[in-house]
């Protein structure tokens, strides 16, 4: 059974999920998105390529646990459509809280060549698995990669009931209870199809932070922590037969370069976020809204067998941190929590959608490099 590692002799380093695919995969996932047919052959060859790819160029950038990139889903919430039934009606809106303050930056955010193809339609039927095979299909890309390379262990992402609840509008369940529900149920088969794979499942829930100012912006902090509970009790209730240590989760307040002034603080979720099954917490601790929010740490205890995953590089942003800073990064949260519950990471996805250019795909893979000679400099620090 594959666990959560935990740094035993040095700090260990991973990312959150997407990364930058190739330019011919994104051209099939367009036309594939837009309705043009794409022969599935075809399409199929090119994302094993894409992940045999991406896996060796994270093991070459130093990474210590990899995963596939999420090379054959169109976004890390989307594909679902894709794999479940039950999703086929009219497309749904979103009203980003913190753009309507700034229209001009909203129109650059969602012209982004991703954001803009992106299909979200609502819930219009019973929902259940319509295709078994995609899930078993990632698995077997990813373990032919990880045959290639030398690398410490891997991670498969999948979104939580809560974030697919937040990109497709419910039109036939009765009450968000019954829709968390209905959805957890269908997710079920593809979280244990990961850890049955011996693969550390990774399950990316946003809408614990950017739920809260997007789909829940109605709502008082109070009333949007009621609703982050049932999220994250559908989301037990999903994973109730996978080991907590073989599971982490990723909490993000949105992965666009945008103001973020309206994001919910982590002090007001953390609490919330802990009782979630997973035992690694993957969140953002780099951009200029979050980097503060180490502090919280000074007060708040880290539960018994958590391991937390801060982000010490930033993924909307060209620049390329020092290894000096990243090492300063992990020290912050070491120093609080413990050298051995702590993996370097980074704060969000550079693929979140495809065709997101955010960041240039050859300074992803620079990123990546400082990341780990920053984590090996801390380490230096903790294990002399």
């Amino acid at each position: 059974m594959r666990f959560m590692q935990r740094s035993i002799d040095r700090f260990l380093t991973t990312h959150t999920g997407s990364l930058p695919r190739p330019d011919d995969l994104i051209r099939m996932m367009y036309a594939r998105e837009e309705g043009v047919p794409v022969e599935r052959t075809a399409l199929a060859t090119w994302v094993r390529a894409a992940v045999a790819e991406t896996v060796r160029k994270q093991a070459d950038s130093g990474v210590d646990l990899v995963n596939d990139g999420e090379m054959s889903k169109p976004s890390y919430a989307t594909y679902v459509k894709d794999r479940l039934a039950g999703f086929g009606g009219t497309g749904n809106t979103f009203v980003y809280r913190d753009l309507v303050d700034f229209p001009n930056l909203g129109k650059r955010v969602f012209g982004d060549p991703g954001r803009s193809r992106r299909k979200t339609p609502a819930c219009n039927g019973p929902i259940s698995v319509r295709d078994p095979q995609a899930v078993a299909g990632d698995v077997d890309n990813l373990k032919a990669a990880l045959g290639d390379v030398n690398v410490t262990g891997a991670f498969m992402s999948a979104a939580s009931p809560g974030v697919v609840s937040l990109f497709f509008r419910n039109d036939y369940y009765p009450g968000q209870e019954a829709y968390l529900h209905a959805i957890a149920e269908a997710m079920r088969h593809e979280y244990e199809t990961v850890a049955a794979a011996d693969i550390v499942l990774q399950i990316d829930c946003p809408d614990l932070g950017m739920g809260r100012h997007i789909q829940y912006a109605d709502l008082s902090l109070d009333e949007f922590r009621k609703r982050a509970r049932e999220h994250v009790e559908a989301l037990n209730h999903a994973v109730a037969n996978i080991p907590p240590e073989q599971m982490r989760l990723h909490l993000c307040w949105g992965n666009y370069e945008g103001p973020h002034h309206y994001d919910v603080a982590l002090a007001d979720i953390i609490d919330i976020v802990f009782l979630a099954r997973p035992s690694g917490l993957s969140f953002e601790a780099a951009n200029p809204r979050h980097a503060h929010e180490w502090a919280l740490f000074e007060a708040v205890n880290l539960p018994d067998g958590k391991v937390l995953i801060p982000g010490v590089i930033e993924s909307k942003s060209n620049f390329i941190e020092h290894p000096e800073l990243i090492a300063q990064r992990i020290t912050r949260y070491a120093n609080l929590v413990g050298r051995e519950n702590v993996i370097a990471g980074s704060d969000c996805g550079f693929g979140t959608w495809v065709g997101q250019a955010a960041v240039d795909p050859d300074v992803v893979w620079a990123k990546m490099a400082a990341m780990a000679e920053g984590a090996r400099i801390a380490s230096r620090q903790f294990w002399p």
